[in-house]
């Protein structure tokens, strides 16, 4: 993680992120997750490839190399990366945090739907869920189909 183990009063700045590279003549995807998985869906499943426990930055344990994961992938496949305010959110009749289960089960429901309608329907979903509530967090998914 940078080798930034940091000590008492330095800086302490951190990135969690999910780096892709697509492979268009192997047709694969090379991800590297600093605390976010990605999700694709293939022939209407869903998996979630986790990622290392550890940010881009500062990170108080001993510093490790990021695990790169190959995923293979078949035309129509859909990649989504996001950051954890989607499911952070709070909302719903009580109050709660979206979670990522609900937000792993509405991508499922709407990966077959265009791009720019599953933008539509991932905003209204978020709008529905907040309410009246402040948005907590930044908010950013981001899907690619191939």
């Amino acid at each position: 993680a940078l080798e930034q183990k940091g000590n008492s009063g330095t800086q302490r700045d951190g990135m969690d992120v999910a780096l892709c590279v697509w492979d268009k003549v192997s047709n694969t995807l090379s991800y590297s997750g600093a605390n976010n998985p990605i999700y694709v869906i293939s022939q209407g499943k869903i998996r979630e490839y986790k990622p290392d426990k550890m940010p881009v930055g500062f990170y108080p344990g001993e510093p490790l190399p990021f695990s790169v994961q190959t995923i293979p992938l078949s035309p129509g496949d859909c990649i989504y990366s996001f950051t954890d305010g989607y499911a952070d959110q709070f909302g719903g009749p009580k109050g709660k945090k979206f979670m990522y289960s609900r937000l792993e089960k509405l991508l499922l429901s709407i990966h077959t739907l265009s791009m720019p309608e599953q933008k539509a329907r991932l905003e209204n979903a978020l709008l529905e869920w907040k309410g009246g509530l402040e948005q907590v967090d930044d908010i950013l998914v981001m899907g690619v189909r191939i």
